[in-house]
This record gives structure tokens, C-alpha cells and sequence, in this order.
């Protein structure tokens, strides 16, 4: 017979969990619902009027050429952030958990990245590269003979600062699981490789990288959530989404219609489409990684 975990009490559990339970169905349950149930109206700008139109945002989303145009920028940004970060924030990791002097204050130096807001990052990022009074226009000239770089009237150039921006803010919490994976890395089976003749590249990658892959599944995941919708911030404040729609990503994009021109029908298709999309990815994502993963020490 099975122990009752709270004997005499049955309704305790259900009394500890109703909290939680309760915020997550006002919170989360009810407003993804009422989304999902608003995609197929068309309301007026103020919500007093709506008309029932089935199908139609979701036509309309996927035959506008602006609306694709922001499709392909975000999954541009998103590996962008994803594969560069990861890359960089694995090289970090690696010398930041060598045997050095001082080792303790590199370590806990490289996460104030992450302690910073996106606001915050945009608003550094920005004034570096500002056109007239940024240092870094003002370096590249210097080494240019003259080159004025104005990235606010440049697409490319302008997907590519916020990129970068976007990655530098997300390496300190890269680095610090990184740094975790890494002190959890056995040491005799690098030893023993090294014994057998591997050089450190063979070390890193039969042994290291593998072990590491519980890490890298869940930063892959939480990268991908970050580079979908965490970045508004950043974005809102070096560009806008411009020049020319350049940096629009997706949730910036449905951050317009839903708030500047009050479409909230159109901006509930919008976020449907972007869950959908995010769940499909985590779920290929982590059945892949987690098939590939090591989880035995």
C-alpha cells in the first residue's frame, strides 16, 4: 500500500499548487485563448466593434511581401544570435576555465552583460556607433582614410550592429553555463586522452564538446526564445525596426500593428503564427539534441 504523502490532509496539495496554477491560467492560459480567438476578427481601433472574418488575417499575413521581408530578417537575426553567440560564448568559457591567475574575477566579470537591461544595451550600442559622435564610426575612419560609416541608412549594416548587439548582451549567460559544463567535465578522461596522444583540439572535441551537450541543448533553447522575443528593447532603441524595415523583426513588427496602428485582429494572427513556429522549432530542436546528448559523467 502507498504512503499518503500528507496523511490526513488531502486537500493540502491541491491548496499549495491553486497559487500557481491560478496565475499561470490568468495570466498566460486565458490571454494565449483570447489571442487565439481575436485572429479571426477584425475589431475597430478601440475594440468597441468586431466582425467575425475567419481566415483572412492569416491570408492576408502570409500574401504580404512585408510580412515575408520580416520573416526572413528574423530567421537571418536569429542564427545570427544563436550561432554566433554560442561559438564565442563556448571560446570564452574554454580560456575562462583555464588554470590562470585570477580566474575567480574573469569568471564573474564576464556575466555583467547579462545584468544589463536590452534598453540599457540598445542605448550603449547606439551611442558607440553613432554616425556623428560614435567612437567606432570615428576608429573606422581613422583606418579608412576618410570612411564615414552611417549604419541608420544602411540595412545590412544596421541587421548586422543590432546582431552583434543582441549576441554581446546574451554572452554573459552563455559563459556562466558554459563555465558550469566545463567544472563538470572529468578530468581523468581529458588526462587519459592526452596520455593516448591526442592533441587539444582532439581532447575538445571526442570529449569535451560532448559532454557539454546537455548545456548546449538547453542554451540552444533559450537562445532561440531570446532571439524571437527578448530583443525587443534592444531593437526599439537603435533602430526601430528601420532603415527601411531592415531590423523589423517579427515581434517588433507585431509590436506595430498591435500597438501603433491598434490592427489587433491582424497582430493576434501575428503571434499565433510566431508560438506555432517557436513550438515546432523547440520541439525539432530538442528531439535532435536530446537524442545527441550525453548525459552519462
Amino acid at each position: 500500500m502507498q504512503e499518503e504523502r500528507f496523511p490526513g490532509h488531502k486537500v493540502l496539495p491541491y491548496l499549495l499548487i491553486f497559487p500557481s496554477v491560478a496565475v499561470i491560467i490568468v495570466f498566460l492560459v486565458i490571454p494565449f485563448i483570447r489571442s487565439i480567438h481575436e485572429s479571426f476578427l477584425r475589431s475597430s481601433a478601440f475594440g468597441t466593434q468586431s466582425e467575425f472574418i475567419g481566415l483572412q488575417n492569416y491570408i492576408r499575413l502570409f500574401s504580404s511581401p512585408d510580412y515575408l521581408h520580416s520573416v526572413l530578417i528574423t530567421l537571418i537575426f536569429s542564427t545570427f544570435v544563436i550561432l554566433t553567440g554560442l561559438s564565442f560564448s563556448m571560446v570564452i568559457a574554454l580560456l575562462a576555465n583555464q588554470k590562470i591567475r585570477g580566474k575567480g574575477f574573469y569568471q564573474i566579470a564576464l556575466i555583467w552583460t547579462y545584468a544589463l537591461s536590452p534598453a540599457v544595451a540598445g542605448t550603449i550600442w547606439a551611442l558607440m556607433f553613432a554616425p556623428a559622435t560614435g567612437i567606432v564610426p570615428y576608429i573606422i575612419s581613422i583606418f579608412t582614410g576618410g570612411y564615414q560609416l552611417n549604419w541608420m541608412t544602411n540595412g545590412w549594416a544596421a541587421l548586422f550592429i543590432v546582431s552583434m548587439a543582441a549576441t554581446w548582451k546574451m554572452l554573459g549567460y552563455n559563459i556562466v553555463f558554459f563555465i558550469a559544463g566545463l567544472q563538470n567535465v572529468p578530468m581523468e578522461l581529458q588526462e587519459a586522452a592526452r596520455v593516448d596522444g591526442a592533441g587539444a583540439w582532439k581532447v575538445f572535441w571526442r570529449i569535451t564538446f560532448p559532454m557539454l551537450s546537455p548545456t548546449t541543448t538547453f542554451l540552444l533553447f533559450v537562445n532561440m526564445l531570446y532571439s524571437f522575443f527578448q530583443v525587443f528593447g534592444l531593437i526599439d532603441i537603435m533602430t526601430k525596426g528601420g532603415p527601411g524595415n531592415a531590423t523589423e523583426i517579427l515581434v517588433y513588427k507585431l509590436y506595430r500593428y498591435g500597438f501603433i496602428h491598434l490592427r489587433t485582429g491582424f497582430a493576434s494572427a501575428q503571434s499565433f503564427i510566431i508560438f506555432i513556429a517557436i513550438a515546432t522549432l523547440a520541439i525539432i530542436q530538442l528531439n535532435i539534441a536530446t537524442r545527441r546528448a550525453v548525459y552519462e559523467r
